[in-house]
């Protein structure tokens, strides 16, 4: 039998458990009157096919997602495995994320990052109010992949390697 405790409002045990789900890592970026400007975000899902969807979750808090929010496209670049520190550089609080980083601007404004194993042009669809984040739909313009290259993936609150079994 499995015993479950229960959810007592501790988010650092929470997250803990949220934790054992591996995610891969995206940046969600565009250009806002020709500055970049962008997050890291490892709740991204895939939704539908028709039509083409995806979301990611934003934190209430977010000084970022303001600034994307009401741009026409954004890019979203799920990050290769060697990119630890562009993940961290997106992720931070403060200071230049986009310092020594490489990325391309799409026709409408979103940005790509270079060396990400898939990219999507896309726009926001919908935003849904989810506890303290908001569940954010965004329809996919366009897309590329790069199926052989390995992404980036969180797991337990670290970043960690695909190994083929």
């Amino acid at each position: 039998m499995i015993e479950l405790e229960k959810v007592t409002g501790d988010p650092a045990r929470l997250r803990q458990v949220y934790g054992c789900f591996p995610s891969g890592v995206t940046a969600v970026c565009a250009l806002d009157d020709g500055l970049p400007v962008g997050m890291a975000a490892s709740s991204f899902t895939c939704v539908s096919l028709d039509p083409a969807l995806v979301s990611v979750c934003v934190q209430n808090t977010s000084t970022t997602w303001p600034q994307l929010r009401d741009l026409p496209r954004l890019g979203i670049s799920v990050l290769g495995q060697d990119q630890r520190g562009a993940a961290g550089q997106l992720a931070a609080k403060d200071g230049d994320r986009f310092a020594g980083l490489e990325w391309t601007e799409t026709p409408e404004g979103g940005l790509l990052m270079h060396g990400a194993v898939a990219w999507l042009d896309c726009s926001v669809y919908a935003e849904v109010p989810a506890g303290d984040h908001a569940v954010v739909l965004l329809a996919v313009h366009g897309m590329r992949a790069e199926p052989g290259a390995a992404p980036l993936v969180f797991h337990g609150s670290r970043f960690r390697q695909l190994v083929a079994v």
